[in-house]
């Protein structure tokens, strides 16, 4: 009897290890996978001055990241927005190595505002002029939103905002200049647009954009890029252009260009959406800055 129940014990064991060390390879496998499609710098940009890999899982790192959450003056975002930013972890967070950005259908009470949505909105800590970003991502689906990977100069006077924080804010917009390298709309599913917005082209009334239609945004990664020099800027998505812009006059409108600008990723909610929405995720696998 005594035999029996060692062997049974040993068999448990040798059972519950064979589990564990399949399941550690899974997820390594599951974790290792994202990292097959590598990113390929321009001749012109080789050297990589600043980069968030996602590593791990767990908060995110706020040395180079900051949550964006005072409000504007109104009670609500530019252009009737109807969430508010976060910082808590279930707003944005890392999971096996990609950052989540999620929005939720949720009711949430901040600065004496209740909102019915929530998501999250981070300015970087890095700024830079001229180079090449690269972002590997996925964008959140439904009718409302609106998921954005864009940049700011950071002497924008926008309060709450990072770089206003620290003093450099003294530039209205959009006198400062906004990059936008991709903004999806979930009522134009799989369409992706960018855009520049200056004192001669911004808001609702923006010219200077272009875009295209991309397999399925949602559920597949794909890399979306800037190519910015002292000349021009040039979009595309896994290495098809959309959009280039170039003006042949640069002057303070049309180029605010030469100084630098820092990183936004957010998801907001339009006053559109779908009444049946309930929350989803941008799930970025790596952002990557060379010059």
């Amino acid at each position: 009897m005594r035999k029996k129940t060692a062997a049974f014990i040993v068999l448990i064991i040798g059972v519950l290890l064979f589990s564990y060390l399949f399941t550690i390879g899974s997820n390594k496998a599951t974790y290792d996978s994202k990292r097959i499609v590598e990113s390929v710098p321009s001749p012109e940009f080789k050297s990589l001055v600043w980069s968030d890999e996602f590593e791990g899982s767990g908060a995110i790192n706020a040395e180079k990241w900051f949550h964006q959450t005072q409000l504007p003056p109104g009670g609500s975002w530019w252009g009737g927005l109807v969430q508010h930013y976060t910082d808590r972890a279930s707003n944005s967070y890392i999971k096996n190595g990609y950052l989540n950005l999620v929005a939720k259908k949720e009711i949430f009470e901040d600065q004496g505002e209740i909102k019915n949505y929530t998501a999250a909105r981070l300015n970087s800590k890095f700024s830079f002029t001229y180079g090449r970003i690269e972002i590997r991502a996925k964008l959140p689906t439904g009718t409302g939103t609106w998921p954005a990977i864009w940049l700011l100069n950071k002497n924008i006077d926008e309060d709450g905002a990072y770089w206003d924080n620290q003093g450099f804010g003294t530039t209205k917009w959009p006198i400062c200049g906004e990059i936008d390298i991709l903004e999806h709309w979930g009522k134009n599913q799989d369409y992706v647009s960018s855009a520049v917005h200056n004192a001669s082209s911004y808001g609702s009334e923006v010219k200077n954009l272009g875009g295209q239609k991309i397999d399925d945004v949602s559920n597949k990664f794909h890399i979306y890029t800037l190519d910015w020099t002292k000349e021009k800027m040039v979009f595309s998505v896994d290495g098809v252009e959309h959009f280039q812009y170039q003006p042949s006059i640069k002057n303070s409108d049309t180029w605010p260009y030469d100084s630098d600008y820092y990183l936004i990723l957010n998801i907001a909610i339009e006053p559109n959406i779908d009444p049946n929405f309930v929350e989803s995720p941008m799930v970025v696998d790596y952002i990557r800055i060379y010059q």
